[in-house]
């Protein structure tokens, strides 16, 4: 589906979830996270680049494991600390993870995704045709609910500092690991809130598509 058809639907509130295709399981738990190797962090950053060339295939698994564990993942478990910091530590940013088996919340403890709706909601992740079949897109959500303890003018910018700070790690992983990424902020906030079945109390902020087949598209 091209830019214009989705815009179309759009307008008519018709740009909807596909059915899922695969495995219907509701939690999918995630090999541990490989924690050695990769670029050094130097060399990532030279690589660091958004790219559009995007194409059907998972993402293989140890991969998803280790991407979504830099987003937003445990990194010193006594004090539940995270790789991605966070306003008064409210750990307000969720993690969503839109796939051709449906739409997962992505739970740090226990390392583990949680199926939150059995749709195939890639399509509406953004306005872009390379969303559709890509193997998957990320969308960052903020809970306001977590955030009782920031001043209500000051929630949305902490959220976006937030999801900035994860959508970077998923962009350093990328580099290091060879795969293609980019992030968005370009879609229909009212269509992509119902296909989630998200509340009053959860935000949209930006969405990132990953794929496992590098592009030589740059930003």
């Amino acid at each position: 589906m091209n830019t214009l058809t989705k815009l179309a639907l759009g307008l008519m509130g018709q740009l909807k979830p596909l059915p899922p295709v695969g495995d219907a399981a509701t939690l999918r738990s995630l090999p541990s996270p490989s924690l050695s190797g990769g670029m050094p962090l130097m060399s990532a950053l030279s690589s660091r680049q958004s790219q559009r060339d995007f194409a059907p295939g998972p993402l293989p698994e140890q991969a998803l494991s280790d991407l979504l564990w830099a987003a937003g993942g445990i990194n010193r478990h006594e004090l539940g600390g995270r790789t991605t910091p966070s306003a008064m530590n409210a750990q307000e940013v969720l993690i969503y993870v839109a796939m051709p088996q449906g739409i997962f919340l992505y739970e740090p403890v226990p390392h583990a995704l949680l199926k939150m709706v059995a749709s195939d909601v890639r399509r509406v992740t953004g306005n872009q045709d390379f969303v559709d079949a890509a193997p998957l897109d990320l969308v960052f959500v903020a809970d306001h609910t977590r955030m009782k303890h920031v001043p209500a003018a000051q929630r949305e910018a902490y959220a976006f500092a937030t999801a900035g700070a994860m959508a970077q790690n998923v962009y350093l992983y990328c580099a290091s690991e060879g795969l293609a990424t980019v992030i968005r902020a370009w879609f229909d906030r009212d269509a992509l809130s119902r296909a989630m079945g998200l509340d009053a109390d959860h935000q949209l902020l930006l969405s990132q598509t990953v794929d496992p087949r590098k592009s030589e598209q740059l930003a």
